[in-house]
């Protein structure tokens, strides 16, 4: 076990017919996908199950399709549950721009400090999202397979059924459960991330995340060696994303192959970010 203590079950399938049918966990947000924003916010769980279509994800995870596919969210969750081994587990689906580590760190706190089956985060209406929850694994089980062999199955059945039937706490953080169901979801999320105050974190979180490092970096310190060193600063990100990009150079063993493979991932990393400053996509429908 990794020291999360706990495993990661992600739903990623599902039609996304508000988006056309666009592969919405693929769709970019800060130059991250969605679903590697999710998996960047589990990244300490001891193992990760994602549930859905096989894509190119940000790190090593396990795949698994519900039977049958597009059977809907219960039969997702079990699917995942089959190849997960934790007591604990958080259930997240792969549309949450704004989740972070410390979000599931304090979901997995409440569920150990309290008495509930599971802790389930609300949104900015109030309202319960069962697919940003920790929950302990076996009462999980023990509630899917009643309401399979209650139904003749899971298919096409309502998460309700499933957490009406459990103690479940909760707890309000309405933009880490703010997931994307449309394009203006899409669009809301793009735009947040660019806001004064947010946009240097987000930016140097998705460079680490592009040149596969993981570093505390001092942002007000390297800012202010860069403007002393500069006699002022007129583009912050510009520094901080060169230290980034030399330090990976550094851990690869350095050299010129080494810093050119880093400044093509950074470059390319800019060019998608660039990109999402116009017109959020559209389907081809």
């Amino acid at each position: 076990m990794s020291a999360g203590g706990y495993d990661a079950v992600i739903l990623a399938g599902g039609a996304a017919r508000r988006l056309g049918g666009a592969d919405k966990p693929g769709l970019s947000v800060g130059g991250r996908t969605l679903l590697d924003r999710v998996l960047g916010a589990c990244a300490d769980a001891a193992r990760t199950v994602v549930v859905g279509p096989r894509r190119p994800t940000v790190r090593a995870v396990r795949w698994v399709r519900e039977t049958p596919p597009g059977g809907g969210p219960l039969a997702a969750l079990d699917a995942g549950l089959r190849e997960s081994t934790g007591s604990v587990v958080v259930v997240l689906s792969a549309d949450l721009p704004f989740l972070t580590g410390r979000t599931v760190a304090e979901l997995r706190g409440s569920l150990a400090d309290g008495g509930a089956e599971g802790v389930l985060l609300t949104d900015h209406d109030g309202r319960e999202q069962p697919l940003v929850a920790a929950y302990h694994a076996e009462p999980l089980r023990r509630e899917l397979a009643l309401l399979a062999a209650e139904h003749g199955g899971l298919r096409g059945l309502p998460l309700r059924l499933l957490t009406d039937e459990l103690s479940t706490g909760r707890l309000h953080h309405p933009w880490a459960s703010f997931d994307c169901d449309t394009w203006e979801d899409i669009g809301a999320a793009r735009t947040r991330i660019r806001e004064h105050g947010r946009v240097l974190d987000e930016w140097i979180t998705a460079v680490k995340s592009e040149l596969g490092i993981d570093l505390e970096v001092d942002t007000a310190g390297l800012l202010n060696l860069a403007r002393d060193a500069a006699h002022g600063v007129a583009r912050p990100a510009a520094p901080l994303t060169t230290f980034l990009v030399g330090y990976a150079a550094a851990l690869r063993g350095g050299g010129p192959e080494a810093v050119a493979e880093a400044m093509h991932k950074a470059n390319a990393l800019a060019a998608r970010w660039a990109e999402e400053g116009g017109a959020p996509e559209r389907s081809s429908e």
